[in-house]
């Protein structure tokens, strides 16, 4: 969770994006849970790999961790070199079986991990594959190739950022390889190229399907992450006991967090608003509201509004002939 979440700016400038709630979790949060359901067994070490995001973040992350039974440990990486220097930089826990995630990645799955594997990836079909990486398989599902991006048609089945390898101290070595090296691809270092060493030294992978990938890398897919949260986690869609609504009608699935106030406004279906938000004289579908906001006099969709945000727009009187038109 080192980038930089250029892509879903403004709203990380003041908070990396693995910390945007949806629906009241984190986004890393969420992950981390949902990895641990899926790997079934107790979780000693959680290392998050982060920039400078400050002490705050990193006490967060920690408590995060501790939560679900196990040490959590942070480390940063100083340079942007990629996804195989990034996960280097948590060396130290690269030993015995290890789960990689990259942090903007949510998931749907009803499968529990087959730990005996060498290694297993993460894999969904999609009709893009040449903005991911992907994997190519024999007949018999075993992982025949490892493929950044490829320019030419070789594979739909996209790998998701989320790997599982039984012997972790195997992936270390091929990452330091790499750096010692200084094999790079496209000005970085690359783990699907780790992966490939991997492989031709006779590491059988596995491959996994989920079934729904959640990227959440920008405004409009966080928000379509948030109405898919919200319709499959059975916790998510909730209103906090403490909610006051007057005059106003909530659809549902929204999660309304602590102490919001809502006025005669309309909210849902697919809303995420945030602790100690009022909302007043509004229409609200589809959208993310964070904590501390003030919204009045507003109808929206499709948006995503930060923290201690006021968005307060004007009512009107019109007076409008056969076949005008009015945009706004």
């Amino acid at each position: 969770m080192a980038g930089r979440g250029t892509r879903l700016r403004p709203h990380t400038l003041t908070v990396p994006k693995p910390l945007v709630e949806i629906a009241g979790k984190s986004i890393v949060q969420r992950l981390v849970e949902d990895l641990a359901e899926t790997y079934g067994q107790g979780i000693d070490e959680i290392a998050f790999i982060t920039g400078d995001f400050g002490h705050a973040v990193e006490q967060e992350l920690i408590e995060l961790a501790e939560r679900l039974g196990a040490k959590g440990f942070v480390h940063h990486q100083q340079e942007k070199l990629g996804t195989a220097h990034a996960i280097l930089c948590a060396q130290d826990h690269l030993d015995g079986p290890v789960i990689v995630a990259f942090a903007d990645t949510l998931f749907k799955s009803d499968f529990v991990l087959d730990t005996e594997q060498d290694s297993v990836r993460w894999v969904q079909q999609i009709d893009n594959p040449a903005a991911y990486g992907v994997v190519t398989l024999d007949d018999a599902g075993i992982v025949t190739g490892f493929v950044e991006k490829p320019k030419t048609f070789v594979s739909d089945l996209a790998i998701n950022g989320i790997y599982y390898f039984r012997q972790g101290e195997d992936l270390r070595e091929e990452l330091q390889y790499l750096i010692d090296h200084n094999i790079m691809d496209r000005g970085e270092y690359q783990i699907t190229a780790a992966l490939e060493n991997m492989r031709q030294k006779g590491a059988k992978f596995r491959t996994q399907a989920i079934q729904e990938w959640l990227d959440c890398g920008n405004k409009n897919a966080g928000v379509y992450a948030t109405e898919r949260i919200l319709e499959i986690k059975e916790d998510a869609a909730t209103t906090a006991k403490t909610v006051t609504t007057e005059n106003s009608t909530i659809i549902p699935p929204c999660f309304i967090d602590t102490d919001v106030v809502i006025k005669n406004s309309v909210i849902g279906p697919h809303v995420s608003i945030g602790r100690n938000t009022v909302v007043e004289n509004s229409i609200i579908c589809k959208s993310i509201i964070q904590d501390h906001a003030i919204v009045n006099n507003v109808e929206t969709q499709n948006s995503m509004l930060g923290s201690h945000t006021e968005y307060i727009a004007k009512k009107s009187e019109l007076s409008l002939s056969d076949f005008s038109k009015f945009k706004q």
